[in-house]
C-alpha cells in the first residue's frame, strides 16, 4: 500500500475513532505485526445493552446512513484514493 493510501486511512481514522478506540486498535496493529496474540476481552451484558440502547436512539433520533448511501461513499473514497496513488506514481 502507498504512503498516500496509508496516510489517508490514518487521517480517516483519526477523524472516525475516539482516543480509546485509537488506542485499542494501535496496540492490536503492534500485536499482530510482532505475530502476538491479544486476548480479546469480551463484552458484559451491561456494555452489550448499552450500545443496542445507544444504537435504538441514534435509529430513533435519525441519526442512520442508508446501505446505498454508505456503498457510494465508499466507492468515492477509494477512487479518489486510487487517483491520488496514481498521481504520486507519476511525480516519483
Amino acid at each position: 500500500m502507498s504512503e498516500a493510501t496509508l496516510t489517508n486511512l490514518l487521517e480517516y481514522l483519526y477523524g472516525t475513532l475516539t482516543p480509546s478506540n485509537q488506542l485499542w486498535l494501535a496496540e492490536h496493529l503492534i500485536a499482530n505485526a510482532k505475530g502476538e496474540e491479544v486476548p480479546v476481552k469480551p463484552y458484559t451484558m451491561d456494555e452489550l445493552n448499552a450500545m443496542l440502547d445507544a444504537a435504538e436512539a441514534d435509529i430513533e433520533a435519525g441519526r442512520t446512513s442508508s446501505h446505498e448511501d454508505v456503498m457510494r461513499e465508499w466507492d468515492e473514497e477509494i477512487a479518489r484514493m486510487e487517483r491520488e496513488e496514481h498521481e504520486m506514481a507519476k511525480a516519483v
